[in-house]
């Protein structure tokens, strides 16, 4: 049996509040904490950029193979809905592992190079 959760159990006791930069509340120096979220800032960024031309080159097909919602949900083997949030761009409900999974499916050729 599921213990059964009140409204008691989601309340915090403590709040600290944030000043935005979580290194800083980690406890690291101002120039430090400033330079640790601007390469941080850039690996998302970076990641977010992966992402967005993954779902475009994934919507371009779509768009090429003339493809519903349906028939491409079938083709990359997800939920319609699924194709709904990728085409929309909600980009935050896919893992770049999982769009590469769905490019691949697309029978396109998905290159990693590091430099």
């Amino acid at each position: 049996m599921k213990p059964v959760r009140t409204e008691d159990d989601l309340k915090s006791g403590h709040i600290t509040p944030a000043d935005g930069n979580v290194f800083a509340d980690l406890g690291f120096s101002p120039k430090q904490a400033k330079a640790m979220l601007k390469q941080a800032d850039a690996r998302i960024a970076k990641s977010q950029k992966l992402k967005r031309d993954a779902a475009i080159a994934i919507a371009q097909w779509m768009q090429s193979e003339k493809l519903t919602q349906v028939a491409a949900s079938e083709i990359l083997d997800v939920s319609r809905p699924r194709v709904s949030d990728l085409v929309n761009e909600k980009l935050s409900r896919f893992s770049l592992d999982t769009l590469v999974t769905m490019l691949l499916r697309t029978g396109k050729t998905v290159e990693l190079v590091v430099h």
